[in-house]
């Protein structure tokens, strides 16, 4: 007799391994007024992993969103669930089909709105447009999200397609399958979430924020290792300290990042060569 998968809880949610498609066994009940994620995976025990961490976890926990994940296999053709195939044309690896993805990503549909702008599927690729601030911002603004976690050499192109599926890269740089860059997402886009940080101003001010890095923070002691604080922070002069920091995140950017900085000084109509005095 086969033991019964042990149970992982997300949040509020208890989820199981199984065998039966989700789309056999109804659909999960919605949080209310909760942002949701469904993601479609060869490994949903990857998740919540990080996100069940910290100030992601507590808002997981307290229901400000929710997780679902779709197990990919179970919709696998044949005895053994092939969930793949050899490349049409040739060559090395495994494609992810499209006829078992896109009965994955048809059950991950149910109960979520047509519009792309209200909730997107995502496919998490390294041929996708890279993550940034104002894209998190976007998808915080939805109800929620599909996120398809590829593997081997990736999917069918059809699957694209077919299901109007955004593609979105953590960098120039290729992982062994797409559970680590939707868990980056995620925790980008759930921290946006009113209330789920202690202090929703600190998102105003961050890195990214208005096109520019971070400007550099310090905090006690007032003197380590014979570096000090800069005494600008320690004046209380608020317009002074603001400026200071503003020119701080500007040369900041332009040192380390000047693909950054053109954009920046081309919509404000600035000299990417100026450099303010403090």
């Amino acid at each position: 007799m086969t033991k019964a998968p042990l149970s992982k809880s997300h949040g509020r949610k208890t989820i199981s391994a199984t065998m039966q498609p989700r789309d056999l066994m109804g659909e999960t009940p919605q949080l209310k007024n909760a942002w949701r994620v469904k993601i479609v995976t060869l490994f949903p025990e990857a998740f919540p992993g990080v996100l069940g961490a910290s100030l992601t976890g507590k808002a997981l926990t307290e229901g400000l969103w929710q997780l679902d994940t779709i197990d990919l296999r179970p919709f696998g053709e044949g005895k053994h669930r092939n969930v793949d195939d050899t490349p049409s044309g040739g060559g090395a690896g495994m494609v992810l089909r499209a006829d078992v993805v896109g009965k994955a990503l048809e059950t991950a549909q149910q109960g979520t709105p047509t519009d792309r702008a209200k909730w997107p599927v995502i496919y998490l690729s390294p041929r996708g447009k890279p993550m940034t601030q104002a894209m998190m911002q976007r998808f915080a603004k939805g109800d929620g999200m599909t996120l398809l976690c590829g593997r081997f050499e990736g999917v069918d192109e059809r699957v694209i397609e077919e299901f109007d599926i955004e593609e979105v890269s953590l960098g120039d740089f290729v992982l062994t399958g797409g559970e680590i860059a939707a868990q980056a997402l995620i925790d980008a886009t759930v921290r946006l979430i009113p209330r789920v940080l202690g202090n929703q101003e600190s998102t105003e001010d961050e890195s990214f924020s208005d096109g520019l890095l971070e400007h550099p923070q310090y905090t006690r002691p007032a003197v380590w290792k014979g570096r000090t604080i800069p005494e600008m922070l320690l004046s209380g002069h608020h317009a002074n300290i603001s400026n200071w920091r503003q020119v701080m995140a500007e040369r900041l950017t332009k040192k380390r990042r000047p693909d950054l900085w053109r954009a920046y000084c081309e919509t404000r109509g600035r000299d990417p060569n100026e450099d303010r005095e403090l």
